[in-house]
């Protein structure tokens, strides 16, 4: 009996020895989607051990004092990162007693579970056992599952590198299997724009806006991207051309160049856009708290640029090609923008003060004889972002003397502009002076009037007194 009794002891202790062997680790794969959302994670029960013996649980001397059974970290107080100097806290990873052999152990009289816990390097209790064996209780053999959580608030305080996180831990009961093993959160990698604007409208409505001698910036909508790895931001135009459309109808292009992409910080470098992808990071964006990277792309035309290829009226359109790489090139995140820039018609004429008033004395004899003429320097400054054609009139047929209209008939003066031959008799119609006008800003026209000897002629006989009448300039757009 001794020598058999040796035998059996032989192989129950082989057998022990082969199932430690075979430590089975835990692996919890965490979702992207529960990173990015710094939304909790809660997993399906996940065997963590297997107890194919017993029943009960280790009691001292006569059923009484129980020994509960633990986990405690052997690895240290932190997750650590398997190929960096990444960590994460114990706190991050809660877990509870789901169950044992398909059923939660018994409580009997002051056993209880405990709630979720985390893992600590000294030994945690998962479980409570009643304090005596008297009380029954006891559990069921097979599978030992816990489940596992993470929450909403672990997700946005600590970074999730792609990668596996693992911690060792070690339990103290002999007969469940095994007795020590690693818990490991495995991380995906993944990068993804959270923010998904496709259509940035920007607005122009002031002439003054042209006026500046400073950069036009045009800011973006913010731009987040989640991301479990570190990237660099790449960005190009979809085309070489900006596709206008003037305020009439009419189709034309602008070069994409004359547009720089930059950012309103450091996050992002400033060049000149094109066809072809380039890296606008200065410096790749790291895993940060919370997995999400921001920043505001800005568009950047100098006054020059500005003025001299966006100051038509109509609309302008082009799409930006955002692409979110992965430093190893192993992923990546597209995104693209259309950006439309529209310009309002607008138009100004203004009189300086040194212009409203053109005088003419007639107190000689050549002066009804010959009739006069006077050029008036930039007596008026014109600005119209559209084709346009520019008219004067009258606000009456005739001149009027102190309020009262007489019968000195308007068309005795004569409108002109300089570089122009015809002088437009004037009326209460409006009349043309300028032709087939191109979009212009801050124009100076110098404007010509003449009483024509006929007209001056009209003039003998009548009383020597001041004449007045009001001229109106207004646009046509064309």
């Amino acid at each position: 009996m001794k020598t058999m009794r040796s035998f059996l002891i032989g192989i129950f202790t082989v057998c022990c020895g082969s199932t430690v062997t075979k430590a089975q680790d835990v692996y919890l794969s965490i979702p992207e989607n529960n990173i990015f959302n710094r939304s909790e994670f809660t997993s399906v029960p996940t065997r963590v051990m297997i107890n194919p013996n017993r029943t009960n649980w280790d009691y001292t001397f006569f059923g009484f004092g129980p020994t509960a059974p633990t986990f405690t970290s052997v690895s240290g107080p932190n997750f650590t990162h398997s190929s960096s100097a990444f960590n994460l806290p114990s706190s991050t990873l809660l877990w509870q007693l789901e169950s044992m052999g398909g059923q939660l152990p018994s409580t009997g009289l002051s056993g209880y579970l405990p709630g979720f816990q985390q893992f600590n390097t000294s030994a945690i209790r998962w479980f409570e056992p009643p304090a005596s064996i008297l009380f029954g209780g006891g559990f069921y053999r097979g599978n030992i599952n816990f489940t596992f959580k993470i929450p909403a608030s672990q997700f946005a305080a600590n970074s999730y590198r792609a990668g596996n996180y693992s911690m060792d831990i070690s339990q103290n009961y002999n007969d469940f299997t095994p007795r020590n093993f690693k818990t490991i959160l495995v991380i995906p990698s993944s990068i993804r724009w959270f923010t998904t604007s496709l259509t940035k409208y920007i607005e122009i409505s002031s002439l003054n806006d042209y006026r500046s001698t400073g950069t036009r910036v045009f800011t973006l909508d913010n731009a987040e991207i989640a991301h479990t790895t570190d990237f660099n931001l790449w960005a190009k135009a979809a085309s070489t051309n900006i596709q206008f459309t003037s305020s009439k109808g009419v189709p034309g292009t602008r070069n994409i160049s004359n547009i720089k992409l930059g950012g309103n910080g450091s996050a992002l470098t400033t060049k000149a856009l094109s066809a072809s992808f380039q890296n606008f990071s200065p410096a790749s964006f790291g895993v940060v708290a919370g997995n999400r990277s921001s920043f505001i792309p800005e568009l950047y035309l100098s006054a020059e640029d500005f003025k001299n290829n966006f100051f038509e009226a109509g609309t302008y359109t082009f799409e930006l090609n955002f692409n979110a790489t992965s430093t190893d090139n192993s992923i990546n995140s597209l995104q693209n923008t259309a950006v439309q820039l529209k310009v309002l018609p607008r138009s100004e004429i203004t009189i300086p003060n040194s212009g409203r008033n053109v005088n003419f004395n007639f107190n000689t004899a050549s002066h009804y004889t010959n009739g006069q003429s006077q050029m008036i320097p930039n007596q008026i400054v014109l600005s119209n972002n559209e084709s346009f054609e520019l008219y004067v009139k009258s606000d009456e047929n005739y001149f009027k003397k102190g309020g009262l209209q007489t019968n000195i008939n308007s068309n005795i003066l004569q409108i002109g502009m300089d570089g122009s031959s015809v002088d437009t008799p004037l009326s209460k119609t409006p009349q043309k002076i300028l032709f087939n006008g191109t979009p212009v800003l801050d124009r100076g026209l110098n404007i010509r009037y003449t009483i024509p000897p006929a007209g001056a002629q009209s003039l003998v006989g009548k009383e020597n007194t001041t004449y007045s009448i009001n001229l109106y300039y207004s646009f046509t757009a064309i």
